[in-house]
């Protein structure tokens, strides 16, 4: 009889000591969620990393007087405008817009192409090759034409050529231009002689801003580039049309390429309503500036926009240099709220997931002057709720120059984490029961 009621004692307490399992279980559940409930309305942002130079930056238009009524020197590898005067005017721009006629032919033509002359391009006033309707040249040689001796009838049957008309080639043109980045553009002609469309009376027309851009592009970035520059730089080009009954010589008259050792590339212009414009390129120790000039001077003014440009591109490569802003970051485990631990030591043990950034490179050179103050902002979210995917962006951490966003990169949960629902907690509780 004592012995039965032993065993029944012991039954008791193993049910007992179940019970009470079950509840603490139940309470540490709930604890851990109370706790991670409260942890998540807090944000971690850390300090920014400030540069120790000035905070306050000189503009440089107050340092410089120019001719031009438009002017914009840009870092062409990032994109950013170092210094603008009337950056976003809208003004005609003349032969400077032979660029884009150039390294639209480039990349949509192909160098060895015959192209007919039209009436319709023999008919183009000069400054001119004077082609003659019927005439056939190769593509490869009205470029230099274009570009060496801006000759407007050779822009119009390259136009023609790469294009089918001028109206098709100039929609190409604003296509291109939107594609970089341009959309204060407007092409009507490929030689860049002033016009007007009069339905909307929109006219020929750019801004510094966007010239420096297409020039940034046509000496970087287009897949022609190399082509683009040994054209451009080329000081003197023969050829014939293609039955060699007539023979042409030209030179380069973009003057700039002998005025200074780190001249890259450029192109002048010059209309009645455009006055004086040019657009360059300088390279100085991996560093390349683009420069665009409009409405620099009426004759008798034609040295204005060699002074301007000499001022802009001596600005650049003596304030800016590049410097690498990237800072090496490290991240906490971040805890995940009902996530299942990878090896739960007890099984309501808390979750946590490892994060990384997503860095390919572990540099950020950028072109800064002494003026320049970047910041550092890192933002990772203090708790998760699972389930967590593998590769989920969790935060990220951004680099600011003067205040404008120039990289991001995310930061992401290097693992899966499963959610620890009810029905597992359920299943772990009977298991519990069943021991």
């Amino acid at each position: 009889m004592r012995n039965r009621k032993n065993m029944t004692n012991r039954a008791e307490k193993r049910i007992y000591y179940k019970v009470a399992v079950i509840i603490t279980a139940a309470a540490l559940f709930c604890v851990q969620g109370y706790a991670l409930l409260r942890a998540s309305g807090q944000e971690s942002v850390s300090a920014p990393a400030v540069s120790e130079e000035a905070a306050k930056r000189e503009t440089a238009g107050e340092e410089m007087q120019l001719y031009a009524q438009a002017a914009v020197l840009m870092d062409a590898d990032s994109g950013r405008i170092l210094y603008g005067k009337n950056a976003d005017q809208k003004l005609p721009m003349a032969s400077t817009t032979k660029i884009m006629t150039c390294i639209l032919a480039l990349e949509y033509g192909n160098p060895e192409d015959i192209a007919e002359v039209s009436s319709y391009a023999a008919s183009m006033p000069k400054v001119k090759l004077y082609v003659r309707q019927g005439e056939k040249y190769y593509l490869k040689d009205l470029l230099y034409s274009l570009m060496l001796e801006s000759h407007n009838d050779s822009a119009v049957v390259v136009a023609e050529a790469v294009g089918g008309s001028v109206e098709k080639f100039a929609a190409m043109m604003n296509q291109k231009a939107r594609d970089i980045g341009c959309f204060d553009s407007y092409f009507i002609t490929p030689n860049g002689l002033d016009a007007k469309v009069n339905d909307t009376g929109k006219v020929h027309s750019t801004t510094a801003a966007d010239l420096a851009k297409i020039m940034a592009y046509c000496v970087t970035d287009s897949p022609e580039k190399e082509r683009f520059l040994e054209i451009t730089r080329t000081q003197g080009y023969d050829f014939t049309d293609v039955d060699g009954t007539r023979s042409f010589h030209c030179n380069n008259h973009n003057a700039f390429l002998g005025m200074m050792q780190e001249a890259l590339s450029g192109k002048t212009g010059f209309t009645n309503n455009a006055g004086y414009c040019y657009v360059g390129a300088v390279e100085s120790e991996g560093r390349i500036f683009t420069v665009a000039l409009l409405a620099c001077g009426w004759p008798n003014n034609r040295s204005y926009k060699w002074s301007d440009m000499k001022k802009l591109a001596a600005y650049g490569m003596e304030r800016y240099q590049y410097r690498d802003i990237y800072e090496k970051q490290t991240f906490s485990d971040i805890p995940v709220r009902n996530g299942i631990a990878g090896e739960p030591g007890t099984p309501f043990e808390e979750a946590a997931v490892s994060v990384t950034l997503q860095a390919e490179e572990e540099s950020l050179p950028y072109l800064l002057c002494e003026d320049d103050r970047v910041e550092v902002k890192s933002r990772v979210e203090p708790v998760l709720d699972a389930p967590v995917a593998a590769g989920e962006q969790v935060g990220s951490v951004s680099y600011y120059l003067n205040g404008e966003l120039v990289k991001s990169y995310a930061v992401c949960a290097e693992e899966e984490i499963e959610e620890r629902s009810f029905l597992w907690i359920l299943k772990y509780i009977l298991k519990l029961v069943t021991v």
